[in-house]
Order: C-alpha cells, then sequence, then structure tokens
C-alpha cells in the first residue's frame, strides 16, 4: 500500500486536506490498473488518522483505494468546522466526485464510517453524488437535533464537551435554535429519507446512543437499508463482544463496488443480536423485517401501588419534587413502577412508548422515562429511555403552552432494544424529570404529579416470545470469541 498526502479540491476553490491510500507493488510504487473507490472516513477526528490508515489497508490490500478526508476546518483542512452543515455536505460530494474522477478510479465509489464518519456517510448518500454506489455508517444519526442535541426537545448534557473539542461556534449557534427548524433540517437525513437510495449497510449497536436514528433509517427506507445491530457500545464493533469484523464489509463492497456478484449480502434484512447474551438466551437472529413479524404490542398500565401490570387498577395519583435544591446532578426525585416477578423470559422487540398523564406546579417541565431489568438480586440493568419536555408535546417545530394544574397526555418515545427479560427478573419503568448527562437537568423547580391506574399513565411495548438462543446464521456476521 502507498499512502499520497492530497489536496481535495472543492468547488468554491478550497481544498480538504487528505490521504489517498493505494494499492502498491513490493517496491511500493503505485499498482497500474483502476481500482473501485471507498471514502473510508470523512471527518473531523483528524487525531485518529493513523489509525483510520490501519482500517483502510484492510481494503486496498484487497484491490480498492481508500480516501481520508479531514472535514473543512479539521487537521490540515482550512475554514472552521460546522458538523454536517450544507457547506460540509457539499465538499463530501466533491471529495466523492474527485476521488470517482482519479485516473486509478473505476468511477464505483463507497462511503463508510463510525459516528461522526457515520453521520456524514448518511448525508452523502441522501445528496446522491452520481458516483456513489452504496454506503456503509455505523453508529449515525436519523436527525442531529432529535438523536443528539435536543432529546424531546431538552438539550443534552452529554454533547457540550463534544462541542467545546470539535467545534466551539455551535455552543452559540445551536443554543439558537432550541426549535426545529430549516436549520436542523439542512443537517437532517430524516429529512430527505425519500433520497436514501442507494444500497445502505447500517451497523447499530443497542447500547449505542444513536440506535434510535439507525433503526428509524432502517423504518424508512426497509427497501434500501440493511440492518445489522449487535451488543456494542459505541464505537467500532470489532474487539466488542460478539463484534464484526472488516470481512463482512469486504463482501459488501465486493458486491456493490467491485460488482462480484458472489459475494453475499446479509441473508435477512435485519441482523440482530437479543442482549444481554448466553445465560439468558440471546444470541443472532435473523429477521425478514423490524420490529419481527411475530411481535405484538403489550400495554402495561402504571397502577398507584406502584405496579406495572396489563390491568388498570382503580385510579390514583402519584407525585414527586423536582429540583429541590440540590446541585448534583441525577439527585432528583421519582416514582417507580415494577411488575411482578416474571414467570417467563419475555423479549423486547423494537420501541416502546411511555404514555404518561402529568400535571406540572410550574409552566414547564420535563419527562424522563427509564426502563430498567432487574435481576433477583435487587441490581438493576438500563435497557432504554425517552425523553419529552411537556411544550414540545405536539413536536418540535413550536412550543405548546404549559398551564400549571393541568393534565397533559404526554407520549415518550423510548429507544428500541432487542433485550430478552429472564424468568425471575422484573421489568421497572422509572419516571422522572431527570436523567443526567442524557438530559440536562433543566426542569423548573415545582411538583409533577401523574395520573395512574384507570385513565391514567401506561406502557407500551413490543413484545415477541422467546426463541432458543443461536449462533451466528449462515451470511450473519460472525461472532468473535469473547
Amino acid at each position: 500500500m502507498v499512502r499520497e498526502d492530497v489536496r481535495v479540491p472543492l468547488r468554491d476553490g478550497g481544498h480538504l486536506a487528505a490521504q489517498l491510500y493505494r494499492p502498491a507493488d513490493g517496491a511500493g510504487r503505485p499498482v497500474p490498473g483502476t481500482f473501485p473507490g471507498i471514502v473510508y472516513e470523512y471527518t473531523a477526528y483528524a487525531g485518529e488518522l493513523e489509525s483510520f490508515g490501519t482500517g483502510a489497508a484492510y481494503f486496498v490490500r484487497r484491490g480498492y483505494q481508500a480516501l481520508v478526508c479531514q472535514v473543512r476546518g479539521s487537521g490540515a483542512s482550512p475554514g472552521a468546522v460546522d458538523p454536517f452543515g450544507p457547506r460540509e455536505q457539499r465538499d463530501n460530494y466533491d471529495a466523492v466526485e474527485w476521488l470517482a474522477r482519479h485516473p486509478a478510479s473505476t468511477g464505483r465509489i463507497g462511503q463508510m464510517g463510525v459516528s461522526y464518519g457515520g453521520h456524514t456517510t448518511l448525508l452523502a448518500a441522501v445528496n446522491r453524488p452520481p458516483h456513489l454506489r452504496a454506503v456503509i455508517p455505523m453508529n449515525a444519526i436519523s436527525d442531529w437535533y432529535e438523536n443528539t442535541i435536543y432529546r424531546g426537545g431538552i438539550y443534552s448534557a452529554r454533547i457540550r464537551d463534544w462541542q467545546r473539542a470539535v467545534a466551539p461556534d455551535t455552543l452559540r449557534t445551536y443554543a439558537a435554535h432550541p426549535l426545529y427548524d430549516d436549520f436542523w433540517r439542512d443537517r437532517s437525513v430524516m429529512a430527505r429519507w425519500d433520497a436514501l437510495t442507494v444500497p445502505t449497510l447500517e451497523i447499530n449497536g443497542w447500547y449505542d446512543r444513536y440506535r434510535d436514528g439507525m433503526v428509524k433509517n432502517y423504518l424508512a427506507r426497509p427497501d434500501h437499508v440493511w440492518l445489522v445491530s449487535g451488543p456494542w457500545e459505541h464505537g467500532y464493533p470489532e474487539g466488542q463482544y460478539a463484534g464484526i469484523g472488516p470481512g463482512c464489509y469486504l463482501a459488501w463492497w465486493d458486491h456493490w463496488l467491485a460488482r462480484d456478484r458472489r459475494a453475499p449480502l446479509p441473508a435477512a434484512r435485519v441482523t440482530s443480536y437479543e442482549t444481554p447474551g448466553p445465560g439468558v438466551g440471546g444470541g443472532w437472529q435473523q429477521f425478514a423485517r423490524w420490529p419481527p413479524r411475530d411481535a405484538a404490542e403489550r400495554t402495561l398500565r402504571a397502577r398507584p401501588d406502584g405496579s406495572l401490570r396489563t390491568a388498570p387498577g382503580p385510579a390514583g395519583k402519584g407525585s414527586f419534587e423536582v429540583n429541590t435544591g440540590s446541585d448534583a446532578p441525577g439527585d432528583h426525585q421519582r416514582l417507580r413502577f415494577s411488575t411482578p416477578v416474571l414467570t417467563r423470559d419475555h423479549v423486547l422487540a423494537g420501541g416502546a412508548t411511555a404514555r404518561v398523564r402529568a400535571a406540572f406546579t410550574a409552566a414547564d417541565g420535563n419527562i424522563a422515562a427509564v426502563l430498567y431489568d432487574e435481576a433477583p438480586d435487587g441490581t438493576a440493568a438500563r435497557i432504554t429511555a425517552g425523553w419529552l419536555n411537556a411544550r414540545h408535546r405536539h413536536g418540535h417545530t413550536r412550543l405548546a403552552p404549559v398551564t400549571p394544574g393541568t393534565y397533559y397526555d404526554l407520549d415518550v418515545p423510548l429507544w428500541p432494544t432487542h433485550h430478552r427479560l429472564a424468568a425471575g427478573h422484573r421489568l421497572v419503568l422509572r419516571v422522572s424529570s431527570d436523567d443526567h448527562p442524557e438530559i440536562d437537568s433543566s426542569a423548573p423547580a415545582g411538583r409533577v404529579t401523574l395520573r395512574l391506574g384507570t385513565g391514567g399513565s401506561s406502557l407500551s411495548l413490543s413484545v415477541r416470545p422467546p426463541t432458543a438462543p443461536t449462533r451466528a446464521p449462515a451470511n450473519a456476521p460472525a461472532p468473535d470469541t469473547p
């Protein structure tokens, strides 16, 4: 492999600093001929260039050119970083087309990347450069506003350190756009789902912060997206439990870029690992669609006695105080609802919604709904969560007023999951006004009261029958040895 430091020219006269990796002979000279191209990472993380080059080498040794680009304003690329903004997207388009025009290119280009590079990959796809044939986004967005910055209309506390380090200007610009407007549409995949037409292999982690966006992309474009969801945290799956390696991605590129029809696609549209894993069920499963066809909605009622049952029980109320004076994030009151001890396994497969009937003593309020898997010894593992600012109950484009003392129906969507609750465990729903650092501790002081039991709050889940644990199915990503 030979590395060339290049300048990618842009339509406005600027350029991007990039590294082009090309197949080489034993003397380190570029091999004659033409090759498909991969924009391996288009990212603001210039400090990771060496590791990106190492990752790109796998594909270069197998007959591809690979380009690693530093977005405008990062690394040696001049300008200012505007994450996922229109200009950055235009630059990405230009980078794809530059690689397609390279004398050693076949003109068939793919793009891949993780996190920042996953976001830019999907945005490149919906901008449809003519030579982009397929993409592999990992841990990526459907919408920058909803997935990351304003969760349920509430600013995410965990994103501020990233903003300070990568794009300080966004501390001002994001705060200036608390509602969903054209600023966010310009940075959204969701706003252009109809343009997501290239074959898309989404690599999703069930423990990742972007799993909601990844699943939404699949649901919006099931004829164009293949979804692989593993038991992974944020980052590359390689090296994580049940991780997959670059061989899966190579087969994708060989199929779409090298036009090798012998290279297999995933055997099913959805390949998913049922968490938490061995000992409780788990294992790789394949589905023709998501949620699986055998999943059904089940509704549990939050009752005044703190139970969570299918029967609503008597009407009642429950309250908690908000921001009672402590400055410690997470030090807040909450209500807790629990199922009885489960007598058999249950598999959550899909999204969930907490339908909360709530009144606030303040003229604003937040609801955070968190689901836990509680073991017989009382330890609890977080499964999923969702958040909503009450003034965003009709959407994020305008505020709906909150009158103190008035009850409102608040539908709080929770991130999707594929999780087995074992017999002997309990499902626990925690309702509060804070979930730091996922959201800011910004709710005004006061009291929140929930209606419970008949006519009150509930939890809707997508549940499928438990199946036996499986090994990775044929043609599915093979798990590493833990």
